[in-house]
C-alpha cells in the first residue's frame, strides 16, 4: 500500500511547477473574482494534501480496485443525470449541500486509471477485435452518460484521451489509420447535419455555439460571438507586460467592466492576458507545457504498461484542455466552457487534477531505476544472509 521510497526519485521539478501555476491561479481568480480567492486557495491546498498522499501509495494496489472505480463512476453520472444541479441547460453538478461538484472532472481520471490496468491485463491481445469490442463497451458507458449532460466538451476531451491511451497501449498503426479514414467522412456528415436547423444531434445553443464561429458575420450569432471578441480585446489590450505591470500606460480593463463573462472559469485567459500581458500568457503556456512534459519522461521510465498509460493520459488531459481553453480565448475555436488546468476557479476540476498527479508521482518514484535499485539490494541482502 504505502511503501518507503527515495527522496531522489521524487519529481520536485512536477511539484514546483504545479505549485507556482495553482499560486499564479489562485491570483488571477482573485483578478477576475475578489470573493473566490480564498475558496482557490482552500482548493489548491486541499489539492496538494492529496497529491502529495496519493504521491506516496502504491498505485499498482490502487489499481486492484479497477471495476470498484468504475462503477462508482458510472453511479456517479447516474446520480448527475437523474437527480443533478441544472445551470445553462445542462446538468453538470451534484449538490449535496455541504459540497457541490462535477463528477465529470473525477471521471476522467478514474477513466485512466481504469483503462491503465485493462489495457495492461490485455497488452498481449490489444490488436484483436475482441479486447477492442471490449474497451470500447466499457468507454461507451459513461461517455453516452457524459453526452447527455449535455457536455460536448468533455465527451470529446474523453475520446480523444482514450485514443491516446489505446496507442500507448500499443494498437497497431494500420487499426489506426483505418479509424483516421472511418472518422473523417464520419466528422464531414456530422457537421453537415448539425448545421441544418432542424437538427436533433445536439441542443440548440450547442449548434448557434458551432455557427457563430463558421460564421461570425451572420448578424443572428451576435451575441454567441461576443464573448470571443471581448475576450480577445481583453488579451490584445495587455501588450507585452500587461496593466498590472505596466500601469503608467494602463487603459481601462475589459474584464473589470464585466465585458468578458465567466473570466473566472473559461475565459481566465483572458484575464491573463490583460493583467500580465504576451509575457504573462506565454509564462502560462510554458509551464502548461512543462507539466505534460513532465509527465511523458515520468512515462518513458514507468516500471509498467500502467504505469505509462496513467502518465500519459493525465498528461494528455493538461495538454488538450489547456489547448482548447486558449483557443476559445483567443478565437481560434468555438466557445466550449472548458477550463484552464490548474488556473481556472472550480474546485472540483482542481482538486481531479491533483489527483490524477499525486498518482503520475507515484508512478515516477517506482521508476525503472528505482526497481534496479531495490532488486540490487535484495540481491545484496539475500547473500548476505546466505
Amino acid at each position: 500500500m504505502i511503501k518507503q521510497y527515495k527522496l531522489r526519485f521524487y519529481n520536485f521539478r512536477l511539484v514546483v511547477l504545479l505549485v507556482a501555476l495553482s499560486i499564479f491561479g489562485v491570483q488571477l481568480v482573485g483578478i477576475a473574482d475578489s470573493s473566490l480567492r480564498s475558496k482557490q486557495l482552500m482548493g489548491m491546498l486541499m489539492g496538494l494534501a492529496i497529491m502529495l498522499f496519493l504521491s506516496l501509495l502504491d498505485y499498482s494496489w490502487i489499481l486492484n480496485f479497477q471495476w470498484i472505480m468504475y462503477f462508482f463512476n458510472i453511479a456517479m453520472l447516474l446520480v448527475v443525470r437523474l437527480f443533478g444541479d441544472s445551470a445553462n441547460g445542462a446538468a453538470r453538478w451534484i449538490d449535496l449541500g455541504f459540497l457541490r461538484f462535477q463528477p465529470t472532472e473525477l471521471s476522467k481520471i478514474i477513466i485512466i486509471i481504469f483503462f491503465a490496468k485493462f489495457f495492461m491485463d490485455h497488452e498481449e491481445d490489444i490488436n484483436t477485435i475482441r479486447t477492442l469490442a471490449q474497451a470500447a463497451l466499457l468507454l461507451i458507458v459513461p461517455l453516452l452518460l457524459i453526452y447527455n449532460q449535455p457536455d460536448m466538451k468533455n465527451t470529446i476531451t474523453v475520446a480523444v484521451m482514450f485514443c491516446v491511451l489505446i496507442y500507448i497501449a500499443g494498437l497497431s498503426y494500420k487499426i489506426i489509420g483505418g479509424a483516421i479514414l472511418i472518422a473523417i467522412p464520419l466528422l464531414i456528415i456530422f457537421l453537415s447535419i448539425v448545421v441544418q436547423p432542424d437538427q436533433k444531434l445536439i441542443k440548440d445553443y450547442q449548434r448557434d455555439r458551432i455557427m457563430s464561429f463558421l460564421y461570425p458575420e451572420n448578424e443572428e450569432y451576435t451575441d454567441d460571438i461576443e464573448q470571443q471578441n471581448n475576450s480577445m480585446t481583453a488579451i490584445a489590450s495587455g501588450e507585452l507586460l500587461g496593466k498590472r505591470l505596466d500601469k503608467e500606460n494602463a487603459a481601462a480593463s475589459v474584464n473589470d467592466g464585466n465585458f468578458v463573462a465567466e473570466n473566472q472559469t473559461d475565459f481566465i485567459f483572458a484575464v491573463l492576458g490583460e493583467e500580465y500581458g504576451f509575457i504573462g500568457c506565454c509564462t502560462v503556456i510554458v509551464m502548461l507545457l512543462l507539466i505534460s512534459l513532465e509527465c511523458i519522461r515520468m512515462s518513458m521510465r514507468a516500471k509498467d504498461m500502467a504505469g505509462r498509460i496513467i502518465c500519459c493520459g493525465v498528461g494528455t488531459i493538461v495538454a488538450l484542455q489547456s489547448f482548447i481553453n486558449i483557443c476559445v480565448a483567443t478565437g481560434i475555436a468555438p466557445n466550449t466552457g472548458t477550463p484552464l488546468p490548474f488556473v481556472s476557479y472550480g474546485l472540483t476540476s482542481l482538486i481531479s487534477l491533483y489527483i490524477g498527479m499525486g498518482v503520475v508521482l507515484n508512478v515516477g518514484l517506482q521508476s525503472s531505476a528505482y526497481n534496479k535499485e531495490l532488486k540490487k539490494k535484495n540481491i545484496y541482502q539475500k547473500e548476505e544472509y546466505l
